[in-house]
């Protein structure tokens, strides 16, 4: 059968991806959405429509569609390979620039997902500390393996520190490797540390947890509660690395973990991520430097390849440059402050919530600290929001709106325009 991959109709791939995808989808967003290009702050979908992109790939499109020195960094070196399962000189310069910029990278280990990062991240803190629990934080996302998909988003939550799992086929047995705590909550995670300090090999944490900052003092309570047990911090940096500031959450929030996890960003739009720490802790990676017993095994046949590396190296450039993250900050409080005003004038009852390059709405006037908070917003307020500001022109994600360096005063104008009819109509 000859598979048609140009001049199809949308709505016959919209059929043919239900026919073929379970559900008709990546797993991502809804089969109806198909994206066809994107360019700077925008994209188009198979039908020509345009949007303002506060999706952005789910964030790894930072400095925006095609960048063009990030596509002539890769297309330079696609004629001359694109993987070699060794080592090349691209990726070292990229492990150089993520240790030179992140305050707790000693050394890096690549690998191609964010998951694999936060897999290995505490795999790394097990073998560190030869002990088996890891405390991670309800609602936090931490990739995809059977210990991060723990009380990531229980519809009931239950009662700390017992986990959730929150997908089918995971063993029963791995619910006793995850301690749970409240995120933002410091008396309760330095009670668990306390209970849990000989058993626990490591706590991961999102600095910033999907769109909820931490409380002043919060971060620092807990590098403080680890560093006094000797118990290895993990920040999950895969979103907020690189974003917040060019050294991570971690800079930004003034506080330096013992290993991070990074992706989205460095690789620029292609498929690397890594694990960066403490020289002590990443040379259970190295063979020669640790008892066999304490080796911690990692293969990956396109970790650190050359077409993700430059790509990464071209997008850290860019960021380099003096008034990136200005841009960037400046793009996000106008649109956070937009969207405050939009919604405080129409008395609707919701609060915007998170950091200038990552925020959203949530339809609550109760504060939201920690994940049990966000399940008093109305949810169906959300979706019917997020359904209309689609038709009018935006596309993001069922939370977050990525902010990027490409978006204008065009794409802001447009975005509070979108919002506001959306408003009014959702009032009538």
């Amino acid at each position: 059968m000859e598979i048609q991959t140009a001049s199809r109709p949308e709505a016959e791939i919209v059929a043919a991806a239900r026919r073929v995808l379970p559900g008709g989808t990546f797993g991502n967003m809804p089969a109806e959405v198909v994206i066809r290009e994107g360019k700077g702050g925008r994209v188009w979908d198979e039908g020509g429509r345009e949007y303002v992109d506060f999706l952005l790939g789910s964030g790894p499109m930072f400095v925006g569609h095609a960048h063009p020195e990030v596509t002539a960094a890769v297309e330079e070196q696609l004629p001359l390979g694109t993987t070699f399962f060794a080592n090349n000189r691209h990726g070292i310069a990229l492990a150089e620039a993520i240790v030179a910029a992140v305050p707790c990278a000693e050394q890096v280990r690549f690998v191609c997902s964010g998951t694999e990062a936060d897999l290995y991240a505490m795999r790394a803190a097990r073998a560190f500390r030869k002990r088996d629990k890891i405390l991670k934080f309800e609602g936090g996302y931490h990739g995809m393996s059977d210990y991060a998909l723990m009380s990531l988003a229980p519809r009931k939550p239950g009662n700390f520190p017992r986990p959730i799992p929150d997908s089918a086929g995971i063993p029963k047995s791995v619910q006793d490797e995850m301690v749970i705590s409240a995120f933002n909550d410091a008396d309760m995670t330095e009670g668990l540390i306390k209970e849990y300090k000989d058993e626990l090999a490591g706590v991961i944490v999102e600095p910033f947890q999907r769109l909820i900052p931490p409380k002043p003092g919060f971060l620092q309570a807990l590098r403080r509660m680890t560093a006094e047990h000797g118990i290895p911090l993990i920040f999950d940096e895969v979103v907020t690395g690189f974003r917040f500031a060019y050294g991570g959450a971690q800079e930004y929030y003034g506080v330096t973990p013992d290993l991070c996890t990074l992706g989205k960003i460095i690789g620029g739009g292609y498929a690397l991520a890594a694990v960066a720490g403490r020289a002590d802790i990443m040379a259970h990676f190295d063979r020669q430097a640790v008892e066999d017993e304490d080796f911690l095994m990692q293969i990956g046949t396109l970790s650190g390849n050359p077409v993700a590396a430059v790509a990464g190296l071209a997008t850290l450039e860019v960021l380099k440059r003096p008034g990136a993250y200005e841009k960037v900050f400046a793009t996000g409080r106008a649109l956070m402050k937009g969207l405050s005003d939009l919604v405080k004038r129409a008395g609707l009852k919701a609060q915007v919530i998170g950091e200038p390059p990552l925020f959203d709405i949530y339809f609550t006037a109760e504060p939201i600290r920690d994940y049990r908070d966000t399940l008093k917003a109305d949810k169906t307020m959300a979706a019917k929001f997020n359904q209309l500001i689609r038709a009018k022109g935006l596309l993001k994600g069922e939370t977050k709106y990525y902010v990027s360096l490409a978006h204008d005063q065009a794409d802001i104008d447009h975005t509070i325009a979108a919002w506001a009819e959306a408003i009014a109509e959702m009032k009538t």
